[in-house]
């Protein structure tokens, strides 16, 4: 019976192991301060902060809504370019405001107007899709959490 005793203590500490490796850790995100201020043409801006609580990062990736086509871009200076992700660092956020990171809806599908909402859906690298409504607000609308 002895001679089992040290395998069995190994493939349990084995065991333990496993289930302490880094792929344990995950991004937890929450989307909040959506908007889009009211478009004056068939393209439009869109802005939101992402928040990750969790131990990892992760990357947005795209995203897409019922309203038109939807691309990220990352103003760097005085210019704006489109991107094909951005990170969400772990413990963390990234903000679209006014003048920075920002969705651009291209080629809008019909007007849309101050109290409309618009869906979005976003896509992450490693979490699932989050889908935000984010409410059409007055083209000067200036929020009070600084985007």
């Amino acid at each position: 019976m002895r001679r089992f005793a040290v395998p069995v203590a190994v493939l349990s500490g084995a065991l333990l192991l496993t289930g302490c490796g880094a792929d344990d850790t995950k991004a937890q995100l929450s989307v909040g301060s959506a908007y889009m201020p009211q478009p004056v043409s068939d393209m439009a801006a869109g802005f939101l902060d992402i928040a990750n609580k969790g131990d990892a990062k992760d990357e947005l990736t795209s995203v897409t809504s019922d309203v038109g086509p939807v691309s990220v871009h990352e103003t760097v200076g005085q210019a704006m370019e489109e991107v094909t992700s951005l990170d969400v660092p772990a413990h963390g956020q990234l903000v679209f405001k006014s003048g920075g990171n920002h969705l651009m809806f291209d080629k809008l599908k019909h007007t849309l107007k101050q109290g409309d909402n618009v869906t979005v859906k976003l896509h992450f690298a490693k979490s699932g899709p989050l889908t935000v409504e984010m409410p059409v607000k007055s083209a000067t609308y200036n929020p009070t959490t600084g985007h």
